[in-house]
């Protein structure tokens, strides 16, 4: 298993925050990583999300199903081709004052993770400008 994570404080309050990671419609508008998704964030519900692959730049159509969809602080989904990579992608949000510090993390399995080097290191780079984005789009609100 790999595991990777970006972190960064948002001027705005966790439920500003949810609601941003939470408008699936507008995600084409800012969402630098998923360009564009559909569906209803509750949990055992699937969502498709098109992607940017992170090392190729090749958009992908991924189907993620919700595990955990809890307002203003976590938002949680799978997806991935079992037993040969599989991710379980996260929002974890926790109220700082009247700030928001926003972990995104995702946890590969599979055969391919160990192969996966150069994907997971470019994954880390979309990790931060999609934090950024989502901090740029709630403190706009």
């Amino acid at each position: 298993m790999k595991a990777m994570s970006a972190a960064i404080e948002i001027d705005a309050e966790p439920m500003a925050v949810w609601t941003v990671l939470t408008d699936l419609s507008s995600y084409r508008d800012w969402n630098p990583l998923f360009r564009d998704a559909t569906g209803s964030i509750e949990v055992g519900k699937t969502i498709a999300l098109k992607s940017v692959h992170p090392a190729s730049g090749r958009i992908m159509t991924v189907k993620a199903k919700i595990v955990a969809a809890d307002p203003g602080t976590e938002l949680r989904w799978t997806a991935g081709l079992p037993g040969l990579v599989s991710g379980e992608h996260g929002f974890a949000l926790s109220q700082v004052g009247h700030r928001t510090k926003l972990v995104q993390s995702e946890s590969f399995t599979g055969l391919l993770v160990p192969i996966s080097g150069k994907v997971l290191r470019a994954s880390q780079v979309a990790f931060e400008r999609l934090n950024e984005a989502i901090k740029k789009r709630a403190e706009a609100r």
